[in-house]
């Protein structure tokens, strides 16, 4: 796919989920978040500081919403987390928009991916783990030479040696075997 798609490109096609709301913390790689998140009926979360279920509320604190939205969305359940993630978006926390992406993207909805992804990497350039998704997203788009670049600048941040260069590598190693 051309790589047509700027900052200001992505951001424009999905304008209002970028816009209004609140976002977390840089963080947000590997596997599922908290068994805690996941024990509570739909409409809450976790909240650490009272350790119980409370309804989702944009009145939470950031980690909180991020917690439970990256567990949610870990756990497959792509819709609810956005929309808890959505309650943190805003606070300008790449870890926010990155799961964003990612839960989007997780749902076939690429060019949102994109647009959070972007949103993400403004913020904090080295945040790995969004250059990794976003890797993986140009993958999904067909796009080699993108995801190649993503790589590389995992490499240039973290080293080859770190989870998420090794997890884009297997990636593109995998859709190389599979595309010839």
């Amino acid at each position: 796919m051309p790589r047509y798609l700027t900052s200001l490109g992505a951001a424009l096609l999905v304008g209002l989920p970028l816009s209004g709301g609140a976002a977390l913390a840089a963080g947000g790689g590997g596997g599922g978040g908290g068994s805690d998140t996941m024990d509570c009926p739909a409409g809450q979360v976790y909240d650490k500081s009272t350790k119980k279920c409370v309804a989702k509320s944009s009145a939470l604190d950031t980690e909180t919403l991020f917690e439970a939205g990256r567990a949610l969305a870990y756990a497959g359940k792509y819709d609810e987390a956005i929309s808890v993630l959505r309650l943190a978006e805003g606070r300008k926390q790449p870890g926010i928009y990155n799961m964003l992406g990612y839960a989007h993207r997780k749902k076939g909805r690429l060019l949102i991916a994109l647009g959070y992804y972007e949103e993400a990497l403004r913020l904090d350039p080295d945040h790995v783990l969004t250059r990794e998704y976003l890797g993986e997203a140009h993958l999904q788009m067909g796009d080699l030479a993108a995801a190649r670049e993503q790589l590389g600048e995992i490499a240039k941040r973290c080293g080859t040696g770190c989870a998420e260069y090794a997890e884009l590598d297997r990636h593109i190693t995998a859709f190389e075997r599979e595309n010839g």
